[in-house]
């Protein structure tokens, strides 16, 4: 039972060249292929299995400004606004509303940490309303529980992950680019050091400009080229139920579960941060930089077993561009879902919300979440490749983020002004003894 998906049908011509070339049918490389489009750019977008089918439809939904962190907040608050417009521009329903994300918790350490976050956005535009005990049990009713305090954030919201990917690669084509699935891309040419085309398993595309976007395989390909990112990808399970309960809030966050309102009225659940570490050549090599948040999150990451080597894309072996690659022959990313922690959330879920017991189990799923050391992504130029573009390591958090960091993309391609300042997100960062400085929130 995987993650449910909308399909779509795209074409299998490949172009012999393209003013860029977006690799990776995520919801970052979707957005990214979007703005590039809509600014009369003839792009193509590549996605070696179906649009969307790897994280950016395992993911809660959640777009939100709540908690981020200080380097990601710029680019979350623009994301929300281009959410709503993307659906105005193209008529392409993604799911999206601004329904408002609520956290409840009888912790008064987590309390004090959420009332310190709102202190910080609030001169950032940001509103966010701490609740009483009183006015936790109100928003929170359904639970039939008491709660020492909680937060409503109320101009964020949710997308439908099961839409919005296919519904961006929908517009793409409507304005004029191109998408193609089942196509994976083996490398890049250059010339003179510089981008000259996208070698694919079907062709070749003469291209100035390639965009990776490629999610949990964006390291294992940045390898080919003598790019050393450091990237680690966590294996998160979590499910869906069916339609059938009602009066419960469109989302809930707890520390103990997170529910979410599906876009066929159903929820998905999930247990916010728990994850499987499935050991890989790549884990290990990039173990030192990774350690500090592996040793910090230990109470919900766990070991895990060969998934990460079955998917093939944490692989440090090189491969040839007229050979088969490692994203041919794992087309999709599927892990296996952790059982004990599919029965973990379903029981935390019914506890905590008795009306959900009307529901069924509908899908079950895992996915790996790529991250990075500091958890925030990769983004920009590769100066050893000009014309290389990386967006990559969203940390679970690029779902949220997909439209302006699409925009963001796009501005990087077209010399545009910045719709958020790209510097604390370049890549560089890693290379550098500043590498794990993390922000204040």
């Amino acid at each position: 039972m995987p993650a449910p998906l909308t399909l779509l049908e795209t074409s299998s011509n490949l172009p012999d060249h393209a003013d860029a070339v977006v690799i990776g049918g995520g919801i970052i490389g979707a957005f990214a292929a979007y703005y590039l489009t809509r600014r009369g750019l003839k792009t193509v977008l590549i996605e070696k299995g179906r649009i969307g089918a790897e994280q950016s439809s395992r993911n809660w939904g959640w777009c939100r400004q709540q908690n981020r962190d200080a380097r990601e907040l710029p680019v979350s608050t623009k994301s929300l606004d281009l959410w709503e417009r993307f659906q105005e521009e193209t008529g392409e329903e993604t799911g999206f509303r601004r329904c408002g994300l609520l956290y409840l918790s009888n912790n008064e350490e987590e309390i004090a940490g959420w009332a310190r976050w709102r202190d910080f956005a609030k001169p950032l535009g940001v509103t966010t309303h701490m609740l009483s005990s009183a006015e936790a049990a109100e928003r929170g009713w359904a639970t039939g529980k008491s709660w020492k305090g909680g937060v409503f954030s109320p101009t964020d919201g949710i997308a439908d992950p099961a839409q919005a990917a296919p519904a961006v690669a929908r517009a793409i084509i409507k304005f004029g680019g191109t998408v193609i699935q089942n196509c994976a891309a083996r490398g890049l040419e250059t010339e003179g050091g510089r981008v000259s085309a996208v070698v694919t398993e079907h062709g070749t595309i003469k291209t100035k400009t390639a965009v990776l976007a490629g999610g949990a395989w964006a390291s294992s390909f940045c390898r080919q080229l003598g790019i050393r990112f450091p990237q680690a990808s966590i294996r998160s399970t979590a499910l869906s139920v069916s339609a059938e309960a009602e009066g419960l809030p469109d989302t809930l966050h707890t520390s103990g579960i997170t529910v979410t309102r599906r876009g066929d009225g159903g929820y998905t659940l999930a247990i916010s941060g728990r994850g499987r570490v499935d050991v890989t050549p790549q884990q290990i090599r990039f173990a030192p930089q990774f350690l500090p948040m592996f040793f910090k999150r230990w109470r919900n990451l766990a070991p895990g077993g060969l998934e990460g080597i079955k998917g093939g894309h944490e692989t440090l072996s090189r491969w040839k561009l007229d050979e088969k690659t490692p994203m041919e022959r794992m087309r999709i990313l599927d892990p296996k879902p952790d059982a004990a922690t599919v029965r973990l959330t379903h029981g935390r879920a019914l506890e905590l919300l008795p009306e959900l017991s009307k529901t069924k189990i509908k899908a079950v799923w895992a996915g790996f979440i790529d991250t990075t050391p500091d958890g925030v992504p990769g983004i920009g130029e590769i100066s050893t490749v000009p014309g290389f573009i990386l967006a990559a390591g969203f940390s679970g958090h690029g779902f949220g983020v997909g439209p302006g960091a699409g925009h963001l993309i796009a501005d990087l391609v077209t010399g545009a002004e910045p719709l958020v300042d790209p510097k604390p997100y370049h890549p560089d960062r890693f290379n550098n003894s500043a590498w794990g400085k993390v922000a204040d929130f």
